[in-house]
């Protein structure tokens, strides 16, 4: 029998820790938490210094049970849950379900970025205490979006529609895609136009054509903004000389990315792969956790991917060095490592997400992967190794054209060295493939005259703001400092199910609903939807992670203003229940016009003598419903997962579309 127990939170975790620990150790999983605060209620003793009153789980009581009769016996627990605020909570609350009962036994807290045998072992050689700090927190986070949620949520079912929820950082990240959605509708499309000339040497024939765009008249910037300015400049340009007037030569470095944090990664996994940041986490957790690749086992691939830190170990960095002077040589690794500092801010407590091994490429364990796995771990490695690599360097030729008074400029840029291209292409910033190659331009010099092929004046427009993708979106929440890398995922996921926000072809799009909780809310609570105060409270909160603020005190100085503001929300917000919109249609039932309500499912018809006639229906799309030998119209509805179209027949018809079937097929 093993004297020591140790506890992760999964199973896949379990398996690949039990095979580097001894027979002197029981390695099993809790499920993530088993200890929480009610979901029926709030919880928290808000007049006796917010003390939470835990609870075990509904559904995991059967853990516990398990995890106590595992515990007898045990001379020691090692509580091996994720580093982060969370995993610190859950060992937590199992060291005071476990150990608090039995004195003599011992209770650990072991820690680990990377599950490898190396850094499991090393790990429980210096085992700590919990870490309050950490626990505080999370204690505070937990706290402080309950009452938010928990006392906010019941205002929108009174005053809007039943099943709604109100969060500290869902709604501020709601309002962000709502006032982004107000800026496009309220945008104004201004004219302008650009012009360019074909050119070519006189001597040349005419495949060596180039062009070259008109930038300035009189040393001035020159902005055109109508067609008939744009036909008279057109007209003076045909009568000029061009000439060459000046040509600069220059070498441009583009130094690597640092390895991925949190938010990188899911930046960079929706724009290469499209992935959301759901989906994104959840293949991450796996390739932390452990996968089987055969000879060695189960395994743990990269390192924890819940990270603000771009730090590397010397061990990971000396891996990087080596592979890539076997694999590209010398001239592929700079003479000093590069090294790269983290935003203001970040905790250092973990590296960056990385691969476990950089000598493990891709391709030699893509059998043991499933396809998502192989494409995230292929993106984190290429990102990690080019990393480590040499700058890219760019030649660079810029060439002033002379026509008059008026300034043409061309230019080209080709590859001089592809540097960390030649493992992480298409980056950030770099130039992309058809800046490089687009313009090939023939042999110039300085006082040649050219041969004017044509010139052509082009209409444009400007561009409202894009619409926030999953990749913006996180960028935005980042850079704004609302939330945290590790909130980023469901966040996003909570609006969406919520129907406050839909994706459409990648984009966010906020639904009426979401538009009306978001203005109610910024109406009678400015503080709790302000982007400011929302980004002050996140810092507040990592003070206490890092002993710097006291948790309690956090809490008290924003729950008293907080509690007027839901006061006079009670009394003063506007009840859309009670709003309703004409229409032209009359009941079926009494003869009385029909009008549009809302209700816990979105937007319904409902007769307007209500309560004396109770006929309502849903409001139909005009679009016949495409199941076989079903005569109903799909109508819009919504439920706790998000918004969605079915038949008026159901029962009967069970017909389910996400989006209307001419733009989208069947669930």
């Amino acid at each position: 029998m093993s004297k020591n127990l140790v506890i992760v939170e999964s199973p896949a975790k379990a398996k690949t820790i039990n095979k580097f620990l001894g027979k002197n150790y029981t390695v099993v999983a809790s499920m993530g938490h088993i200890i929480d605060l009610p979901k029926s209620k709030l919880g928290v003793d808000v007049e006796n210094d917010f003390k939470p009153q835990y609870i075990v789980m509904t559904d995991r009581k059967k853990n516990l049970s398990a995890l106590k009769k595992e515990a007898k016996g045990k001379e020691a627990i090692y509580l091996a849950a994720d580093p982060d605020r969370e995993g610190e909570a859950i060992s937590w609350h199992l060291k005071n379900a476990l150990c608090e009962t039995d004195k003599n036994r011992k209770c650990y807290r072991v820690e680990f970025d990377e599950i490898t045998k190396d850094a499991v072992l090393n790990a429980f050689k210096h085992p700590r205490e919990i870490d309050m700090h950490l626990v505080n927190a999370q204690q505070a986070r937990r706290i402080l979006d309950r009452i938010v949620g928990y006392t906010l949520s019941p205002i929108l079912w009174k005053k809007v529609a039943r099943g709604l929820s109100a969060g500290r950082v869902q709604s501020v990240t709601v309002r962000l895609i709502v006032e982004r959605e107000d800026q496009i509708n309220k945008f104004n499309p201004e004219e302008y136009w650009d012009i360019e000339a074909q050119l070519k040497r006189k001597p040349d024939a005419p495949s060596e054509k180039f062009t070259a765009r008109l930038e300035k008249y009189k040393n001035e910037k020159i902005e055109i903004k109508k067609q008939d300015e744009a036909e008279r400049i057109t007209g003076e340009l045909k009568k000029e000389h061009f000439v060459v007037g000046d040509i600069k030569e220059s070498k441009k470095k583009k130094n690597p990315y640092p390895p991925f944090t949190t938010s990188k990664l899911q930046q960079e996994a929706f724009n290469k792969l499209r992935f959301s940041g759901a989906r994104t986490m959840h293949i991450a957790q796996t390739l932390y956790e452990g996968v089987d690749i055969g000879g060695e086992g189960s395994i743990g691939l990269i390192t924890y991917m819940r990270t603000d830190s771009v730090k590397i170990s010397k061990d990971a960095q000396g891996d990087a060095q080596k592979y890539i002077l076997e694999k590209f040589g010398k001239k592929y690794y700079p003479e000093v490592p590069n090294t790269y500092k983290s935003k203001k801010g970040a905790q250092e407590a973990h590296e960056a997400c990385r691969p476990t091994l950089p000598l493990r490429e891709p391709n030699s364990i893509k059998g043991a992967l499933t396809p998502d796995q192989f494409k995230l771990y292929v993106l984190i490695w290429n990102r990690f190794v080019a990393s480590q690599m040499s700058q890219a360097i760019y030649s660079q030729t810029t060439i002033d054209i002379n026509a008059g008074e008026y300034l043409f400029k061309t230019g080209a840029m080709k590859v001089v060295f592809d540097g960390y291209t030649a493992v992480y292409a298409d980056t950030e910033d770099a130039p992309k493939d058809d800046e490089v190659t687009k313009n090939k331009l023939p042999e110039l010099s300085v006082g040649l005259a050219l041969d004017l092929l044509g010139v052509d004046p082009s209409q444009h427009f400007t561009k409202p703001p894009p619409r926030y993708s999953d990749a913006s979106l996180v960028k935005a929440l980042e850079e704004l400092g609302i939330g945290r890398p590790s909130t980023y995922a469901p966040i996003i996921q909570t609006i969406t199910t919520r129907d406050y926000v839909r994706r459409e072809s990648g984009y966010f799009h906020p639904t009426e609903l979401g538009a009306i909780v978001v203005k109610l809310l910024m109406k009678h609570f400015p503080k709790v939807l302000d982007v400011e105060f929302t980004a002050k409270m996140e810092d507040e909160l990592d003070g206490i992670e890092e002993g710097a603020a006291d948790w309690l005190i956090v809490l008290r100085s924003f729950y008293s203003p907080f509690m007027h503001s839901v006061e006079a929300a009670r009394l003063e917000m506007k009840d859309v229940k009670k709003e309703v919109v004409p229409t032209n249609e009359i009941c079926s039932m009494c003869g009385k016009p029909m009008v549009i309500k809302w209700g816990r499912r979105g937007k319904f018809m409902s007769c307007s003598d209500y309560p004396t006639c109770k006929n309502a229906k849903s409001i139909t799309t005009g679009v016949k419903c495409p199941a076989a030998g079903c005569d109903g119209e799909l109508v819009a509805r919504r439920s706790t997962r998000g918004s969605f179209y079915g038949c008026s027949r159901y029962p009967k018809c069970t017909y389910i579309a996400k989006k209307l079937p001419e733009t989208e097929g069947v669930v």
